[in-house]
């Protein structure tokens, strides 16, 4: 008899603290609060990732690498770089017309209204063909056109123009200062690329250039001055090159001679990740 009361003594017990745990943490729930910080901390490790990260895809040229797409006498690339949670997207040069640039875009999947700002090399047709349909899409969206600047200036965090170059033809080129270095990208190149490469360097002499990319205006140039300007690209210690639109068939070629597997072979279609 008192063998079978102990034993049902340690079980109303053992309840009465199984009831009592349960009235506790319904009073006092659990502290859930670290849990929110390590989502938090993950989240901002996957940002850092991503930070600086950049895009460069060539939606207009007379220089076509994927066959679903159209050709014409032009030049455009979107440049898109990641910046954590958000983002900056450039539309740079907008090609001969309209039709073309969007379709184009349409095609690799690329929204006109993530656009952060059209920047314009010069005032060309084929440069600036394209604009209107952006334009039609976005109404309120930024442009910058060379007259907009008097000189290099910071349009944003890293990125910048040279200013307006050259004499008869005012032309800006865009500068990326990215992790690698700089990313210099260019419409036609009429003050000289040699020129806008140098320009570049002053604004930033201590980073090094990673990529030289657009038109680079020799079409019809002799080897010899083709050979000059590949020399001059080397003493500026210039690492890639993707020349396309006027740069003209003999310029890719010795530049590909030179350059070999740092030679990007550019034209509409072409996406370069940096």
């Amino acid at each position: 008899m008192l063998k079978t009361l102990i034993i049902l003594a340690i079980l109303i017990l053992g309840l009465g603290v199984f009831f009592l745990s349960d009235f506790k943490e319904k009073i006092h729930p659990p502290d859930l609060s670290e849990k929110p910080m390590v989502e938090e901390t993950k989240l901002e490790a996957s940002q850092k990732e991503i930070e600086g990260e950049i895009s460069i895809i060539t939606v207009y040229d007379n220089y076509l690498l994927d066959s679903r797409l159209k050709t014409g006498w032009g030049f455009s690339c979107f440049v898109r770089q990641s910046l954590g949670a958000g983002g900056l997207n450039i539309l740079f040069d907008t090609g001969a017309d309209s039709e073309t640039l969007l379709s184009n875009m349409e095609k690799m999947k690329i929204n006109p209204k993530e656009i952060n700002f059209v920047f314009i090399s010069h005032l060309h047709g084929d440069h600036t063909g394209g604009l209107s349909g952006i334009l039609e899409t976005t109404p309120d969206l930024k442009v910058y056109k060379p007259e907009s600047f008097s000189e290099e200036t910071e349009i944003t965090e890293n990125i910048w123009t040279t200013g307006p170059l050259g004499t008869w033809i005012k032309e800006q080129s865009l500068i990326i200062n990215s992790k690698k270095g700089l990313i210099i990208i260019t419409g036609c190149a009429h003050p000289g690329v040699v020129n806008i490469v140098k320009k570049s360097k002053e604004i930033f002499p201590d980073e090094p250039i990673y990529l030289v990319l657009g038109g680079f205006h020799l079409s019809g140039a002799s080897d010899f001055e083709l050979k000059n300007i590949i020399n001059d690209f080397r003493k500026l210690e210039v690492q890639k090159v993707a020349p396309c639109h006027c740069s003209g068939d003999r310029c890719r070629e010795l530049f590909k001679e030179e350059y070999r597997d740092d030679f990007i072979e550019n034209g509409v279609g072409k996406i370069i990740k940096i």
